[in-house]
């Protein structure tokens, strides 16, 4: 990813979900904390109860795969921890991506220049 890093410490991920907003819908929640900095950091949270590790797994290359597809829509300087819901399990690519757009752009994080953003990805 070109202009962002994982978020890996329970310290940090804490720290996005008391200070940061929240926003949800159908298959995932999304927690944003705007930070000073060039870069964003992404942090995902698939827990037991989505299903065994391959499904998790696979959740997790999905949003990271929409992260890193539309990264240079989205602004820089967030963090964003990504939580993944029970009913994404058997969901499409296209179904998680556009789940997740929809989220960055309720967060306001979605660069305001981009015009053809909403012509290029269909929202929920």
């Amino acid at each position: 990813m070109l202009f962002s890093e994982s978020l890996k410490k329970n310290e940090d991920f804490q720290r996005v979900y008391r200070k940061g907003t929240s926003y949800a819908n159908k298959y995932l929640v999304m927690y944003v904390l705007e930070k000073k900095g060039e870069e964003n950091r992404l942090g995902i949270s698939a827990s037991k109860k989505v299903g065994n590790s391959v499904v998790r797994h696979r959740l997790t290359r999905l949003i990271r795969e929409s992260y890193r597809l539309n990264e240079k829509f989205l602004k820089k300087g967030y963090h964003i921890v990504v939580i993944v819901r029970n009913t994404a399990k058997d969901r499409s690519f296209h179904e998680i991506e556009s789940a997740f757009l929809h989220l960055a752009d309720m967060h306001g994080i979605v660069k305001d220049h981009e015009k053809d953003f909403d012509m290029a990805h269909k929202v929920l």
